[in-house]
């Protein structure tokens, strides 16, 4: 098995464990990125605690599911995002008006839409929760 995109398979690793109410993941390989994006996702409540275990190779996370994810997934291409645009693509990768949220990776760090707005920065779309 080759990974191609490890973002996109921690993803649909923490949908397929909701699915089927798993209380907790362990996703791997770990990286940086991807810890990112959890702590992201950690801030806004979709996902408990996580750690990262070193297993002598690229390390795992051991992640702890709250129950609150009904969908997530990558954003692929990595389309490029202007501040002033976000509501465009809120429209077209969520359900509704304040109903989830988008990943960003900015020049000021990995964050949500809704803080992207906040600090007037623009980036590119890693992902979609809600």
């Amino acid at each position: 098995m080759t990974l191609m995109d490890p973002l996109a398979d921690a993803l649909s690793t923490i949908q397929n464990n909701e699915e089927r109410r798993k209380h907790e993941c362990i996703i791997q390989p770990a990286s940086k990125l991807i810890g990112h994006v959890l702590r992201v996702m950690q801030e806004k409540g979709y996902v408990g605690a996580f750690e990262f275990i070193d297993d002598g190779r690229a390390g795992k996370l051991n992640v702890q599911l709250l129950g609150r994810i009904n969908k997530c997934g990558v954003i692929k291409p990595r389309f490029s995002v202007k501040a002033a645009k976000l509501e465009d693509w809120e429209k077209r990768f969520l359900p509704g008006k304040d109903f989830g949220m988008l990943v960003i990776t900015t020049p000021k760090g990995v964050l949500s839409h809704s803080d992207a707005r906040k600090l007037n920065t623009g980036g590119k779309l890693l992902a979609y929760v809600y």
